[in-house]
């Protein structure tokens, strides 16, 4: 097991240096500025496709994180030219906030405060500020914290709303695509507060932003795990209604090992030891959703009683890390079989041997899902920290 072991961490940095070689080819936008808003699924570039705060955030976390393991320049060049662009064209110095979108040719578009954005803003440059410790990226992290904090937390119930207008206006669609429900608070942005916030706090060691990370995932084990099943539930509205919803594989498995991972920097010893049972048992039920060769399916409808079968890219990814944070949990080593099976089926699968990436997924007749090789959703932000988790995580 051991050999295998070594094996998979050679691939996997093998694969993490793909992964950077295809977006720093690929998605630099020589004429605009920052990076190509679009590659659709036939590799071609769409030059006047809008640009993503989120998109932005994750190439800046990525090559930030990358760049503390492979130390190549370029991705620190690339990390600096995320940062710059970030906070020249993204942050609003008006409102204080994060433009969901500009054009391709930098002007703003949809300029609303999505807090799921904002947290992303923050998870990028506080990786960005360990490796460049510019004053002005942790600057800009503590100012998007305490936007959050000030427009977004809910003193009364808990928890954070969803959106804002561009002046912190309540706004009428909360929704980050136009698959999840309309609802003020969802489990898919709390789990991104958390993780921004954790991230800030490894490199600024504020009481007050400690106490936050506490309460949210005090917060996250109260509203959003379901103890009886395992999974999570995905939406509520602000008085902590729950709109039911689907079982979101690959959010389950997301959870099961980055919770435990803000518990541990949070340094808060109950929320340690709860979280580490919720990582076992998160990732027994999300079991379930385990295919025959590996896969890990997309999601699960309750109501319908109906497996939505497709194996997205991100899926596959975090399935890596959650499985193998249960296998260094419990020394169960049905968890390894798990992510050695899911990593062939990676390389079978989703890998584009041909052009680098991963495509979006297939479906279950092993077709090929449509959609963009880098875009609005499609980031090395997942892919590229399976690789870096594991590398880090194999001894």
């Amino acid at each position: 097991m051991s050999l295998k072991l070594q094996q998979l961490k050679i691939e996997l940095s093998n694969e993490l240096n793909a992964i950077l070689a295809y977006w720093s080819k690929n998605t630099i936008d020589n004429p605009n500025g920052g990076f190509i808003g679009q590659i659709n699924s036939n590799e071609e570039t769409i030059s006047d496709a809008d640009k993503g705060s989120v998109l932005n955030a994750r190439i800046l976390w990525s090559f930030s994180a990358s760049y503390q393991v492979t130390k190549e320049e370029s991705h620190k060049e690339i990390a600096k030219r995320a940062f710059e662009f970030l906070s020249e064209y993204f942050y609003d110095p008006e409102f204080g906030g994060l433009f969901w979108s500009i054009n391709a040719d930098t002007t703003p578009k949809d300029t609303k405060n999505q807090i799921y954005a904002l947290a992303f803003a923050i998870y990028g440059l506080s990786e960005y500020y360990v490796i460049s410790k510019d004053e002005k990226a942790l600057a800009l992290a503590i100012n998007l914290y305490l936007r959050i904090q000030k427009h977004s937390y809910d003193s009364v119930n808990k928890g954070y709303l969803e959106a804002f207008t561009q002046d912190w206006q309540p706004i009428e669609d909360l929704r980050l695509s136009s698959k999840d429900a309309n609802e003020k608070k969802t489990m898919n942005t709390h789990l991104h507060i958390v993780e921004a916030y954790a991230n800030l706090f490894k490199v600024w060691k504020d009481p007050k932003l400690q106490n936050d990370i506490i309460e949210l995932l005090q917060t996250i084990e109260k509203h959003f795990i379901n103890t009886k099943t395992g999974h999570l539930h995905l939406f509520f509205d602000e008085n902590w209604i729950e709109k039911p919803d689907v079982i979101s594989y690959g959010h389950d498995i997301e959870a099961a090992w980055l919770l435990l991972q803000c518990a541990e920097i949070s340094e808060d010893e109950n929320l340690i030891a709860n979280y580490k049972k919720h990582a076992i048992q998160i990732a027994e039920v999300t079991r379930e959703g385990l295919d025959a060769d590996g896969g890990l399916w997309y999601e699960f409808d309750p109501e319908k009683n109906e497996l939505i079968t497709e194996k997205h890219w991100w899926v596959q990814a975090e399935a890596l890390i959650g499985f193998y944070n249960a296998y260094q949990l419990s020394g169960n080593e049905i968890y390894l079989d798990i992510v050695l099976k899911n990593w062939e089926f990676i390389k079978k699968h989703i890998l584009d041997q041909q052009n680098g990436e991963w495509f979006w997924g297939i479906y279950k007749d092993y077709s090929l899902i449509q959609k963009d090789k880098a875009g609005f959703w499609k980031c090395p932000y997942h892919n590229g920290r399976a690789c870096l988790e594991l590398i880090s995580r194999i001894p």
